[in-house]
């Protein structure tokens, strides 16, 4: 998946992470087993220190769940337009 300058820049204006920060945990991603609930928790936890948004034990679930699931939104770009 190529994503554009324009959509790491919706995500640096709502998040205040930058562009190379998202690539770093992207490649953690691709080396992680995205089946495994502890490398989800692990990026999770990654994603709310770096946002510093704290995330609930309750939805912390919910996101491991969908991602083991596979009911992660393939249009995932536009959910960022809201």
């Amino acid at each position: 998946m190529n994503f554009s300058d324009n959509f790491f820049k919706k995500i640096e204006k709502k998040t205040n992470v930058n562009k190379e920060t998202i690539l770093s945990l992207a490649n953690k991603l691709q080396q992680g087993n995205m089946k495994d609930e502890e490398t989800i928790k692990e990026v999770i936890n990654d994603l709310s220190k770096m946002t510093g948004r704290e995330v609930s034990e309750e939805k912390q679930q919910k996101i491991i769940d969908a991602i083991v699931n596979d009911k992660v939104p393939n249009n995932i770009d536009k959910m960022l337009d809201k």
